[in-house]
């Protein structure tokens, strides 16, 4: 795997549930994010496209939780790609007198033609990333 993007932002309040810490739902959005800001620094993600990238499953592991105010966080990394498709994984870490490792994802993205609806070959900004 090769570490190809990291970010850090803040645990909103509005993160949490009821219970008190950040909802299992919002990592997601942690990984996404530090996704999409990837992408946007080699591609247009802002125009309208026939292709782009699509999840076709996501992963978490909780390890500990987070809170508001916490700060995190997450690095991204890629794996080898196929054809139309290449795995993500993400670490995402809570800042602080000890940065500690607090959940670990990955996620499948695929390339999708959306007019056709079928996966598309990786477009060659993509491919750059992983040489």
């Amino acid at each position: 795997m090769k570490l190809v993007y990291t970010c850090c932002m803040p645990v909103r309040w509005g993160d949490m549930d009821a219970f008190g810490h950040v909802n299992n739902t919002v990592y997601f959005r942690y990984m996404e994010q530090a996704r999409i800001e990837w992408m946007a620094s080699f591609l247009d993600v802002a125009s309208a496209s026939n292709t782009g990238p699509v999840l076709i499953n996501a992963q978490c592991n909780f390890l500990r939780s987070l809170k508001y105010p916490d700060q995190i966080e997450v690095q991204m990394f890629i794996a080898a790609p196929g054809r139309s498709s290449f795995n993500t994984h993400y670490q995402i870490y809570r800042l602080g007198a000890e940065k500690t490792r607090c959940a670990e994802g990955q996620a499948k993205v695929v390339w999708v033609d959306t007019v056709q609806e079928k996966s598309a070959p990786l477009p060659e900004a993509v491919l750059a990333q992983f040489r």
